[in-house]
């Protein structure tokens, strides 16, 4: 038996929420530019963010 293949394929868009490429992507953009953030603070003020913060 032969099987019958659609000529055109669907185009889809990818899905902005849940576990994709975009969000993953835009995940790790915001956690290194925290990252950086968080150094920068504890350079700067000589403390870490805790205690820069008030909760240690």
């Amino acid at each position: 038996m032969t099987q019958i293949k659609p000529s055109v394929t669907p185009s889809v868009t990818e899905p902005k929420a849940g576990f994709n490429h975009y969000s993953e992507r835009l995940n790790g953009r915001a956690a290194m530019i925290g990252f950086i953030f968080v150094v920068a603070i504890e350079y700067l003020t000589g403390k870490g963010l805790l205690e820069w913060l008030g909760l240690f």
